[in-house]
């Protein structure tokens, strides 16, 4: 084996860190954007917050600037409404954070200098704690919500844990309970049957079976009603001996008949089957089934209710009222502005090569790819999100049945980019529209030829099908065969298997469960 030189010539992409950089920031959420920017302000000291109160002035002049720009061009599409209505935001704020110092230094000067040593504070300033006033002290609707968000949730456990205290027992009975309250899942159910109790308990307590029925019995008597149930038929009885109308009367015996003995067919919307079986007719029935219907088969999630996620667009979309078109820009509100320190900036010397002064240099460069990786990103949303919105424009004016089929490839071109990047940009993007929120790949949708040799999107079939569900016969629902022929007759040729598929995501039964006497 012979060493020897060679000399090539060739082409490589490298991944710097800067395009890694501005990679990561385009492909996180709001939320995890937020964080990322409070980390970079806590960890380089050369980036901070813009308040945007010292440069006012100077904004006032960028956003005319903007503003006269953006009336010369004919793009229906402009991204550089969001310098101005910042501003305009900006200005709202500081002239209202004005008044409200003017309203702090007239409330001190309303303070009286003696007071007597009975006094309270509300007989004095009630108005400013009152809903109605106008001081900035908050409102007991305020107040209320802080409890609401800052709260700890209890849980099911805990709620009938405080009920069992509260009942008198005996020592061995509390032991029991404790014990029926731990198998008891955040739905009410008891999850451990009660001879896998008794013989847990058995080696401290001598007890029977019955005697855990018996303590069992009393906890499905707790708030909610019903908890601790073993099966669905189990729990809907315990709610319908809550009943004590009189008016009722007939129609909760006849549920009971219904749930106890024949649960399986009311499942399956056997409506002939019940009344051959329970000798009911059909008013009887109907009367029956609405009974049932109030009642809850999860009676332990009212008690701890799944947490709400919120969620923060990334991007506006508004129609103006005067021309009619779909406006489109960034929520100023999802991450905080930032800028380089002009004070820290100031001190990094060209000629000084200490270790101080490196250290200066190499967080300002810093800061400028992070601040620059942030424009970019606000950039490509912004290409992108104004290409979905002229895309898809039919949707904004009529809805889902105007969907067109659009795929990434489509918008990766429009853009002038890869579709890598398209699929990172509308990943846990969120779009806000008069019509609700929507995140960015909701707009992405495959296509479904059409008899007159079109596409359809199979957004807008979703929503043909939901249409055709709501206005069916609750007597004689449309089976998915009857739905495709009805696609067929408005041109649009979908499988039954397909359809059946689209039912299934808009969480459809079929035609045998939505079937109804009503």
């Amino acid at each position: 084996m012979k060493l020897s030189l060679q000399l090539k010539m060739g082409q490589q992409l490298t991944m710097t860190p800067q395009l890694q950089q501005a990679i990561r920031l385009l492909q996180l959420s709001t939320l995890d954007l937020q964080q990322e920017i409070h980390s970079a302000l806590e960890s380089n000291p050369m980036l901070e917050l813009d308040e945007g109160l010292d440069d006012f002035h100077a904004k006032e002049d960028a956003a005319a600037e903007t503003n006269s720009e953006s009336s010369s061009s004919s793009d229906e599409f402009s991204a550089d409404r969001v310098i101005s209505s910042k501003d305009s935001k900006d200005n709202s704020e500081y002239s209202a954070s004005s008044d409200s110092d003017g309203d702090d230094n007239r409330w001190e000067e309303s303070i009286p200098q003696d007071l007597s040593v009975d006094s309270s504070w509300d007989d004095i300033y009630q108005s400013t704690y009152t809903t109605g006033g106008s001081g900035s002290g908050s409102g007991e609707g305020d107040s209320m919500d802080f409890e609401s968000r800052n709260s700890v949730t209890e849980s099911l456990q805990d709620h009938l844990m405080w009920q069992l205290n509260l009942t008198p027992m005996s020592d061995a009975d509390r032991l029991i309970g404790l014990a029926l309250i731990d198998a008891i899942d955040p739905n009410g159910m008891l999850t451990v049957s009660i001879d896998a109790i008794h013989a847990s308990l058995i080696r401290s307590l001598d007890i029977d079976p019955d005697e855990v029925v018996a303590v069992l019995h009393r906890i499905q008597q707790f708030d909610p009603v019903g908890v601790g149930y073993r099966d669905l038929a189990e729990c809907l009885l315990i709610q319908l001996q809550q009943f004590e109308n009189d008016l009722l009367t007939t129609a909760v015996k006849h549920a009971k008949i219904v749930v106890k003995d024949h649960l399986q067919l009311l499942g399956n919307r056997d409506y002939a089957q019940l009344m051959r079986l329970t000798r009911l007719k059909e008013p009887e029935l109907r009367d029956a089934i609405a009974v049932i219907e109030q009642l809850n088969p999860r009676p332990g999630s009212d008690i701890a209710p799944p947490s709400t996620s919120y969620i923060v667009p990334d991007v506006i979309v508004t129609k103006d009222s005067t021309t009619g078109r779909w406006l489109v820009e960034l929520n100023p509100e999802t991450a905080p502005k930032i800028r380089i320190n002009p004070g820290y900036a100031s001190l990094v010397r060209r000629a000084d090569n200490s270790s101080d002064n490196n250290y200066l240099r190499d967080n300002l460069q810093e800061a400028r790819w992070f601040i620059k990786s942030l424009q970019s990103r606000n950039e490509t949303l912004m290409k992108v999100a104004t290409r979905i919105v002229e895309h898809q424009k039919g949707f904004f004016e009529y809805g889902e049945e105007a969907m067109k089929p659009l795929v990434l490839h489509d918008i990766a071109e429009a853009v002038s980019m890869h579709e890598s990047t398209i699929s990172r940009v509308t990943t846990q993007k969120y779009m806000h529209t008069p019509k609700g929120i929507f995140e960015l790949k909701y707009f992405f949708s495959s296509h479904v030829s059409t008899a007159g040799g079109g596409e359809c999107s199979s957004t807008a079939i979703r929503a043909l099908i939901k249409k055709l569900v709501a206005a069916e016969n609750t007597r004689k629902p449309l089976s998915d065969s009857k739905i495709t022929k009805l696609l067929e007759d408005q041109g649009i040729n979908v499988a039954r298997r397909t359809i059946a598929k689209y039912r299934e995501s808009l969480a459809i039964p079929p035609s045998n469960e939505r079937k109804r006497l009503d």
